[in-house]
């Protein structure tokens, strides 16, 4: 699982990494539940869930990757099914893929869960 992080920054960088998921997500679950809000049809509206569901996975860090593709897809779909917002739905692609490429950072549960471990070895005595 390790090779899907490219790091887990600390310090400064992971303040950064934690703003750009807070940021994205936040613009990601608003951007949904407005689509979600205006009505749609119910293949649009299943879609927008699972959109929701990767904005919550995004915002805790939890399986970034992954999340991440799906709403970088998502949000290409949505260049094309919502034509007033397509800068806007490029600039949040453009920042999840970023965060795809980036990692999640240290404050993150994936840094939890996959991040470097410490592992201490004993001097074995007889």
């Amino acid at each position: 699982m390790r090779r899907l992080f490219s790091s887990f920054a600390r310090g400064w960088p992971g303040v950064g990494l934690l703003l750009m998921r807070l940021v994205a997500a936040i613009a990601l679950g608003e951007q949904t539940v407005a689509r979600i809000w205006h009505g749609s049809s119910p293949t649009a509206v299943v879609l927008d869930i699972l959109m929701l569901l990767a904005a919550t996975l995004l915002l805790a860090g939890l399986w970034t990757p992954i999340a991440g593709l799906f709403a970088v897809g998502g949000e290409i779909w949505g260049c094309f099914s919502y034509p007033a917002d397509v800068r806007a739905c490029l600039l949040l692609a453009a920042l999840i893929a970023a965060l795809i490429l980036i990692g999640p950072g240290a404050w993150s549960v994936d840094a939890r869960l996959f991040g470097w471990k410490r592992i201490d070895i004993r001097d074995r005595k007889s």
